[in-house]
């Protein structure tokens, strides 16, 4: 089996287990709980789209460069249950911040800093590696510091919004 269909594979059975979760804070803690670094699903996932992108299979449409791609490697159906799965990387200097979107409802990320010590911010706060799950409705600027973070994300029904206008600085 190829490492792509591995990690569709691998996320399909995930999925499984959040097929009627609903994305948030509740969501997030319970996914750090039982699913954060070290834990073998964690590991395996991780594992897998870092070689992804490293092999060029994964997020590999640039957005502003090299240093922030994104890819989606499946569309929602019902083998994910209707969940779409994406990988994004972003490397920063200090701080970089990615294309503000709104998450009509939530999505679900695993975070793989590549570099050590580098860190994405979720709704709860800077993430060194683990889970972040934006609730339903909620919107923001994904951000990353102090080097280069890949994100696996989950997004049901695939949706995820670029036309809301971002709030003044």
């Amino acid at each position: 089996m190829e490492k792509k269909d591995l990690l569709i594979a691998r996320s399909i059975e995930f999925l499984e287990g959040l097929k009627n979760k609903t994305p948030g804070t509740e969501l997030e803690d319970s996914l750090n709980d039982r699913f954060g670094p070290g834990s073998e699903t964690f590991e395996s996932l991780s594992g897998l789209v870092i070689d992804g992108v490293n092999e060029g299979w994964a997020a590999t449409e640039e957005i502003e460069g090299p240093h922030y791609r994104r890819g989606r490697l499946l569309n929602p159906c019902a083998e994910t249950f209707y969940f779409s799965i994406t990988v994004v990387y972003m490397e920063s200097g200090p701080v970089f911040r990615g294309d503000y979107h709104a998450h009509p409802y939530g999505e679900i990320n695993l975070i793989t800093p590549v570099t050590p010590g580098a860190v994405m911010n979720g709704p709860n706060g800077w993430c060194a590696g683990g889970w972040t799950s934006p609730a339903p409705g909620s919107h923001h600027y994904p951000e990353v510091r102090d080097g280069a973070v890949i994100s696996l994300f989950f997004l049901p029904a695939g949706r995820i919004s670029y036309d809301i206008a971002a709030p003044a600085d």
